[in-house]
């Protein structure tokens, strides 16, 4: 198993899992409950599918899982900007926060998708 905890792209993805547990505590129960579920277990995801991504044998899976990384990243933005609309968090403050950290993520895996890439080429 590669180790993954000095990858930047992983302590973003930290850095926004634990923010996202504390903002989502602040919740009102409804939003906690619904869009906050989905926003705590997206995160965790994202964690989870660096790690698939890191442990790839070979460029053209990690190409493959990078792509996953990608949608779930997307899926994760859409949750966070209903849930803006819908005016869950308590300040604008937090969704600043989570919204940069989820660009930082998907800035980063682009970077890791085209070097892979070229790499495979």
């Amino acid at each position: 198993m590669a180790r993954y905890e000095h990858l930047p792209i992983y302590k973003a993805a930290l850095d926004l899992t634990v923010h996202l547990e504390k903002l989502v505590a602040g919740f009102s129960r409804y939003h906690k409950y619904t869009l906050g579920t989905e926003m705590r277990e997206g995160s965790r995801a994202l964690l989870m599918q660096i790690l698939k991504a890191n442990n790839a044998p070979n460029a053209k899976q990690r190409c493959t899982e990078l792509l996953v990384l990608r949608d779930k990243v997307e899926a994760l933005l859409m949750t966070l900007r209903v849930a803006k609309e819908v005016k869950a968090f308590q300040s604008f403050q937090g969704y600043l926060f989570v919204i940069e950290q989820v660009g930082s993520v998907a800035r980063q895996n682009e970077g890791w998708l085209t070097h892979t890439s070229q790499a495979k080429a």
